[in-house]
């Protein structure tokens, strides 16, 4: 089965904003790129749902291609959840080869003795293996479909039989509750909660499986017309449903809420659509997408690679002390572009597009880097 374009540039355009938004330096930008702080939807938001959307979308290809064993997708999930653990352990590690300085404090790890379990990778791990168990157990579409919606059920009447009041207080709520369980307090990200916490695995395992359908519509032998039509009204409907929703639960992804899965995931499908439209009635239009196809080649080889980079750059010390190069180079030069949070979209914009020569030559080369 060859290689399908809208998916490889769906799934670069989503890593093109992690890599964007993650490169934010001081958190000085435009508000839409940055995430909301507990509840609302920034562009900033959009970034980590469709990558899990797409990753869903993904595994019905390869499903389709192999059946992967139970061991085998535990196995995956297993390395990609070590890999993010020893990404959080980073910023200690470089602290001690650069600055000598092993306990430094950061947000990523600090000590031993507070290094953060969770994370991007290891929520990405969790998903992945839940969802596609899930997905290949039920099989019938309209069964995952429903379990897509039992799971995001579920989680919501977590928050409101956990605390009837205020389901969605960010000192008492159920998936604080679990963080300071596990992996406890002094393990998670903010002192309130961890934005990618155990809890909120639930829906995002949702968001997986809407995913996982698009790709089976994808594959359908139906004609291009119909899948699109097909499409393109399920991501309409899970917008309204997830507006209807969000009457009742908040719309957050730092504890990835129902409304929240639900939203992204009518945007990815409707993303989707347009891709699969405007690639099919304007094929010389491929060039203009390379680059995000290249990327999303290998996703989470320039998500770990941009990041390490960003990690390095944060720790290797500046002119001025206690702040890290990355940020004093973007205040000493892009800071100045009109203003602020103009510079700052240009430097962001600039990090992004430094990565992609090297996503060029991996995809010229069809060389697929699998994590």
């Amino acid at each position: 089965m060859k290689r399908i374009y809208s998916l490889d540039v769906l799934r670069g355009l989503a890593i093109f904003i992690m890599v964007f938004v993650d490169a934010v330096p001081g958190g000085i930008a435009y508000p839409i790129f940055i995430h909301a702080p507990w509840e609302g939807l920034t562009f900033a938001d959009l970034a980590f749902p469709g990558f899990v959307f797409t990753m869903g979308l993904s595994a019905a290809v390869s499903l389709a291609r192999r059946n992967p064993s139970t061991k085998k997708i535990l196995k995956r999930a297993a390395i990609l959840f070590a890999i993010g653990i020893v990404f959080n352990m980073l910023p200690s590690i470089f602290a001690w080869l650069i600055l000598d300085d092993f306990t430094g404090a950061n947000l990523y790890a600090g000590t031993i003795e507070n290094l953060r379990i969770f994370g991007i990778l290891q929520r990405l791990a969790l998903t992945y293996a839940f969802g596609l168990l899930l997905a290949r157990a039920i099989r019938n579409d309209l069964g995952i479909f429903l379990a897509a919606f039992g799971l995001l059920i579920v989680s919501s009447l977590g928050f409101h039989v956990y605390a009837p009041d205020n389901p969605f207080d960010q000192m008492h709520n159920i998936s604080r509750a679990v963080d300071l369980i596990f992996p406890g307090e002094n393990r998670i990200y903010w002192s309130t909660h961890d934005p990618d916490s155990l809890y909120g695995t639930i829906a995002s395992t949702a968001s997986f499986l809407f995913g996982f359908l698009a790709g089976k519509v994808l594959l359908d032998r139906a004609a291009l017309r119909d899948k699109i039509f097909l499409l393109g009204a399920a991501g309409g409907i899970l917008l309204v449903v997830g507006g209807i929703w969000s009457s009742f639960d908040i719309i957050a992804k730092e504890i990835w809420t129902a409304p929240f899965a639900l939203i992204t995931s009518g945007v990815e499908v409707l993303l989707f659509v347009a891709l699969i439209k405007f690639l099919d009635a304007r094929p010389n239009s491929k060039r203009f997408f390379q680059p995000l196809a290249a990327v999303g080649m290998n996703p989470l080889f320039f998500f770990l690679l941009t990041n390490v980079g960003l990690v390095l750059l944060n720790t290797i010390p500046s002119p001025n002390e206690g702040m890290g190069f990355y940020v004093w180079f973007f205040i000493s030069t892009f800071s100045h572009l009109i203003t602020p949070e103009f510079g700052s979209m240009i430097f962001c914009l600039l990090w992004c597009v430094l990565w992609l020569p090297i996503a060029e030559v991996l995809y010229k080369m069809n060389v697929t880097i699998k994590i």
